[in-house]
């Protein structure tokens, strides 16, 4: 009878344990879930920030590009006016 005891209590003591191990590990694990789900959030707060700035990146290279053209559109029409007020210096000079 003492043996059948001393079995369920070894048994008691081995299932105590497991228990014991389960509860430290889901403890553990939720720690490690809450530390994961701050990073994610973060992480994701971070990945906002970057498509905005990304956004305001096209804006200002759309914009520049827009002064690009219309700075060349501009040279090009002082480059014509150079020219035809050289031709008409030429004419002076010629007669």
């Amino acid at each position: 009878m003492e043996s059948v005891r001393e079995d369920g209590s070894e048994f008691l003591a081995s299932l105590e344990e497991r228990i014991v191990k389960a509860v430290e590990l889901v403890a553990s694990l939720r720690t490690e879930k809450a530390a994961l789900d701050t990073r994610l959030e973060s992480t994701l707060s971070e990945k906002t920030a970057a498509e905005q700035a990304l956004a305001d990146s096209r804006e200002e290279a759309a914009a520049l590009r827009k002064e690009i053209d219309s700075l060349k559109a501009e040279r090009k029409q002082v480059r014509t006016r150079i020219e035809k007020l050289l031709g008409q210096m030429d004419l002076l000079s010629a007669g």
